[in-house]
């Protein structure tokens, strides 16, 4: 089966409606091609404020808007929710699961990243990762459970493993968990309890390398780390998890009885790479050249996380936002200015305005090149950046209306366990 096609006007295809895929879709809403932007999920999910939902700060609905809705004064774009299993670059065909067929003349990949265990798949089952709603909901429950059989355990030493978390991977993902779990119990539950006491809780952050955040500035690292034992984060460097299972990890010879346990270490590509039969490196990414195409496949391009690109310093891209959405605003201007018979734009270049993780209430780093910050200061700056970066004016009054509430009450409003099987 195969879509039909327009033969008037370029078909550009977008593979993944995230900031990449939605960016570039944005861009080419006013050029005369036909675009399609495919993801197997029917919303737009702001990953950054992820954690919150793992950790009751924020509903999905918050952080989650409708594709369709996002690009409905695209006149040009229609919306397919598929799951892309296979892109055949010789006839120029994208396939679903479905076994539609699309055709395009330009072919936009954006198919994000998901949570890597570095060999130790097995690991999943005990330490979800942190990439969608259904991994937040699941990590929530697992909280909030391990509270409630605290509350009723007679025994001393499985109520400690209960009242323990382990958050393994010392980037913005592990720093910024561990910090809103120590809040949820120092804070917010302090007082939901009559039998323990969810002060006692113990949430210990595990970071093989040698500091915490380490794309910052090693000041900032240390800001990081002390702002966290502050709110009674135990902080390991140094060491790596060797075991993971249902009942805690093993950090090098010491066993942590823990029940929750969340998983922030590495990620991995898509399988975008084995879509295109291109070369990747060692996390998946697929190997572009200085205009994110692919090489060889001038009508290719892919961006995001799924694309390893040269930072221009010897390294490549980091995975964030602004460079999946400034990579797509770029490619919108290639396809543009090929399609005019104008001259392309030079080769990508991402503009850095900075990189900022939150630690807890009024606590945050921001790094801005050689300049940097912490405090409340940096902790008002991101959460400006965030809600300005939420897509729909709904979601940032109510995501802004929830941590001023938050801020100024200790609350959390979205304690619930909605699906109580393991």
């Amino acid at each position: 089966m195969t879509v039909q096609e327009n033969a008037t006007r370029a078909r550009v295809v977008i593979v993944g409606a995230g900031f990449g895929g939605l960016s570039c879709a944005k861009a080419l809403a006013h050029e005369p091609v036909d675009v399609t932007v495919i993801d197997r999920r029917n919303y737009h999910l702001f990953q950054p404020l992820l954690y919150q939902v793992a950790t009751a700060g924020l509903s999905p609905a918050q952080i989650a808007q409708p594709i369709r809705a996002i690009l409905r004064g695209s006149r040009n774009t229609r919306v397919v929710m598929a799951r892309v299993d296979a892109i055949d670059t010789a006839r120029r065909r994208v396939r679903t699961q479905d076994g539609t067929e699309t055709g395009y003349d330009f072919l936009i990949v954006a198919t994000g990243a998901r949570h890597a265990y570095f060999g130790h798949d097995d690991w999943e089952t005990a330490a979800p990762g942190l990439k969608k709603i259904e991994d937040a909901i699941e990590i929530r429950r697992r909280i909030l459970v391990a509270f409630e059989q605290a509350e009723s355990c007679a025994d001393p030493a499985d109520r400690k493993k209960l009242l323990s978390f382990v958050v393994v991977g010392g980037g913005p993902t592990g720093v910024e968990m561990a910090g809103a779990i120590a809040e949820l119990a120092r804070k917010t539950l302090k007082h939901d309890f009559r039998t323990i006491d969810p002060s006692d809780t113990r949430v210990v952050l595990v970071e093989a390398g040698a500091r915490l955040l380490p794309a910052f500035p090693p000041r900032l690292s240390e800001a990081a780390r002390r702002s966290l034992l502050r709110i009674g984060v135990e902080v390991r460097l140094g060491v790596p998890v060797t075991a993971c299972d249902r009942d805690g990890v093993t950090v090098g010879s010491e066993r942590i009885d823990a029940a929750t346990i969340v998983w922030g270490a590495g990620v991995a590509a898509s399988p975008a790479a084995r879509w295109l039969q291109a070369e990747k490196d060692r996390l998946g990414r697929v190997a572009v050249g200085s205009d994110l195409s692919l090489p060889g496949h001038p009508e290719i391009f892919v961006i995001g996380d799924t694309a390893s690109a040269a930072d221009g310093k010897g390294g490549t891209l980091p995975g964030l936002a602004p460079v999946a959405k400034q990579q797509g605003a770029y490619v919108a201007g290639v396809i543009a200015a090929r399609l005019a018979r104008r001259a392309p734009p030079p080769a990508f270049r991402y503009r850095d305005f900075g990189t900022m993780a939150t630690i807890g209430r009024g606590a945050a780093v921001a790094s801005f090149g050689r300049f940097g910050i912490s405090g409340l200061a940096a902790w008002l700056m991101w959460a400006g950046v965030h809600i300005l970066f939420l897509i729909g004016f709904r979601n940032r009054l109510t995501v802004l209306l929830d941590w001023l509430w938050c801020y100024f009450t200790f609350g959390s409003g979205v304690r619930l366990i909605t699906n109580t099987e393991p």
